[in-house]
């Protein structure tokens, strides 16, 4: 019998004065659309230290995280498979918004006028709102 399991991701949520962070995905699935930065876990990391690095490498930016949003587990949440993700709230510490390693673009959105999301990044996004009220 063949043991399967999921894949583990990290998604990072930046709001900043009304503002947050998204890349435009430089790769397939959902390539040109836009998404929180985030990606897969690498063996032997935390998730905490993993978040942190995906978003340097596709933002630009050094941060820390402030809080853990939750945990998003629907099997068909990404068309690559089963993933399990581990979203957090983080604060920036330093650099400048300039899109990295798999991502075509990154920028601030007013929260009021986000562009349409891949996965299940809206959803992630009205919890971490819920959170911060």
């Amino acid at each position: 019998m063949e043991y399967r399991s999921p894949k583990l991701t990290v998604d990072g949520v930046i709001i900043d004065k009304n503002r947050i962070l998204l890349v435009k995905r430089g790769n397939e699935p959902f390539k040109g659309k836009w998404s929180l930065p985030g990606g897969f876990v690498e063996y032997g990391e935390t998730v905490e230290n993993a978040v942190v690095r995906e978003i340097l490498e596709e933002t630009n930016l050094s941060s820390d995280v402030k809080e853990l949003i939750g945990v998003y587990s629907d099997p068909g949440r990404d068309p690559r498979g089963h993933t399990i993700t581990i979203a957090f709230l983080l604060n920036i510490k330093k650099g400048e918004v300039k899109s990295g390693d798999d991502a075509a673009d990154a920028k601030f959105f007013e929260l009021k006028q986000l562009p349409a999301l891949s996965f299940d990044h809206k959803k992630i996004i009205d919890d971490a709102l819920r959170r911060l009220k």
